[in-house]
């Protein structure tokens, strides 16, 4: 019974961040935005503070920790930003809440065939990582793609003033 309220919780709460991402693409995107979800989420790793969370073996941290970054790759590939009325924003991706709800199922799916050999505790550290191991690395690929655009662009904008001015006097 509580493993079909906990698939319900997250399937909710995979909709709600679906909604956020899809909203947030129509603001313009800062390096604020971009870099504050990873330092918010490192927090989490207080938990492993609780003794029972600490049950998990190095080697299974390092196995949910590569996880998330092979499922980063997917979200990376995906997220790419564009100029619009001189500021920069996330580009859509019909893909995107696609690709999100896919790696949530695998990670249902994950945690349902995890869930008979670990503890509640160890399950809930492992995917943590796996989670952070998944939002790091595509932040900081957000963070380098955000920098080259807007780099892009105001060597851009630098330009085109001299090239008026360039003109016949």
């Amino acid at each position: 019974m509580y493993a079909v309220l906990f698939a319900v919780a997250a399937f909710l709460m995979a909709c709600a961040a679906v909604m956020i991402r899809m909203r947030a693409m129509k603001k313009p995107a800062s390096v604020k935005k971009i870099l504050i979800p990873p330092a918010a989420m490192s927090t989490g790793f207080l938990m492993f503070l609780y003794p029972p969370v600490q049950q998990i073996t190095w080697l299974e941290a390092a196995e949910a920790f590569t996880v998330g970054l092979l499922f980063s790759i997917i979200l990376i590939k995906t997220s790419s930003f564009e100029i619009r009325n001189g500021d920069v924003y996330m580009k859509r991706s019909k893909w995107f809440p696609v690709i999100l709800m896919g790696l949530l199922g695998l990670r249902l799916v994950f945690k349902l065939a995890l869930g008979i050999y670990f503890s509640y505790e160890v399950l809930a550290g492992m995917f943590f990582l796996l989670a952070f191991g998944m939002l790091l690395p595509w932040r900081i690929a957000m963070f380098v793609k955000f920098r080259r655009v807007q780099k892009e662009f105001l060597g851009r904008q630098e330009k085109e003033p001299l090239q008026e001015s360039a003109g016949p006097a």
